[in-house]
């Protein structure tokens, strides 16, 4: 290489409009990239479910054994030497794939949107397809990672979405009502916080700040953090909400009140008073109407009920749960966030290299 071609280039100034015109290109360039890889990640997958199929078809109609597989992994690795993917274990993977998906048109329309390592996770934890389904549904519509996709299975997200008691259908009109029900859980699971059940509700509130990526994603998707003891002036006075976010898709505040002990019907009263004053002095008039969540340690299903029917604000009820309030068997499989930080850096690299080794 030449000095000269060593020497950086002087820019000469960028003429009007450039700077626009750039930022467009990179977007456009970033979209066609992100195409790209969506319409390879999708053939690979129709490869994979066909192959699948393939090999259920001939050890059907031809009595095959296991053993086939192992003489395919071989002879197709020796074929596509450049290709990953065609170790024994994968191949059963594609088998147990096709035989969990006979329906193409839904592996076309909906599965392929995921990569494959999405569909091996739903195949390894989930026992049927109804669940499948929902899981893949929700990787699809937040644009899960592998990894979050596991933690929200290991910590059962399906069967807490929509669970907490809620007067939304006497209180919110349709169909805001039904969005905002699902939007809430019961129980939320905080073990990302490591407090055992013995913390106060302030230790509880700093953690949350202090974990509040982690904690948005245990809230779920269009959650935005506003703010934690945010004042309130009511008539000279001085009150603080525990928690305030801001949801996108219900276009609405939502307050988050926090209570270290069992659920009392009075709580309401409070949370009701807050809400009304973030209406009157933090809403906008074309915001929603403001929506109120209690999280207590432990609550009376009935009571939470009776207290909520007699409200006229929309609130819910719901428990967390700390971590030793899981049970054993869940608490020990759950990952830490850091070793969850650490898989989205490069499991799926790593899980990809030592299936082909095998």
């Amino acid at each position: 290489m030449s000095t000269d071609d060593a020497k950086p280039v002087k820019l000469t100034p960028a003429p009007e409009g450039y700077a626009d015109w750039l930022a467009d290109l990179k977007t456009r360039i970033h979209t066609a990239q992100q195409r790209a890889a969506l319409a390879v990640n999708r053939e690979l997958v129709l490869l994979y479910w066909q192959i699948g199929q393939d090999i259920l078809a001939r050890q059907a109609a031809q009595g095959w054994g296991a053993k086939v597989i192992e003489r395919l992994s071989q002879d197709l690795r020796s074929a596509f030497p450049e290709m990953k993917g065609f170790s024994p274990r994968n191949l059963k993977y594609m088998r147990a794939f096709a035989e969990a998906w006979p329906d193409q048109s839904f592996v076309q329309e909906v599965l392929a949107q995921l990569p494959w390592y999405h569909q091996l996770a739903l195949l390894d934890k989930l026992p049927g397809p109804k669940t499948r389904q929902w899981y893949a549904a929700k990787a699809i519509e937040h644009n899960w990672s592998r990894n979050v996709l596991v933690m929200q299975i290991e910590t059962r997200l399906l069967e807490r979405s929509g669970k907490a008691e809620t007067n939304f259908e006497l209180t919110l009109p349709k169909p805001q009502s039904d969005l905002a029900r699902e939007s809430l859980k019961d129980p939320y699971r905080f073990d990302f916080l490591g407090l055992t059940d013995e913390a106060q509700e302030r230790a509880v509130e700093d953690a949350l700040v202090k974990h509040v990526t982690e904690f948005l994603l245990e809230l779920g998707a269009g959650f935005a953090f506003v703010g934690r003891q945010v004042l309130l002036d009511v008539g000279g006075d001085e009150f603080f909400i525990d928690l305030l976010f801001y949801h996108l898709k219900l276009r609405s505040y939502v307050v988050i009140e926090l209570k270290a002990g069992k659920f009392k019907p009075e709580h309401l009263g409070q949370l009701g008073f807050y809400l009304t004053a973030v209406d009157e002095q933090v809403k906008h008039p074309q915001d929603n109407p403001t929506i109120g969540l209690l999280l207590c340690k432990s609550k009376n299903k009935v009571v939470a009920e009776y207290a909520l029917r007699q409200n006229a604000k929309p609130l819910g009820v719901a428990e967390y749960k700390l971590i030793e309030s899981l049970p054993p068997e869940l608490a020990s499989d759950l990952p830490s966030i850091e070793q969850i930080e650490q898989e989205l850096m490069g499991n799926d690299a790593d899980t990809a290299n030592a299936d082909d080794k095998s």
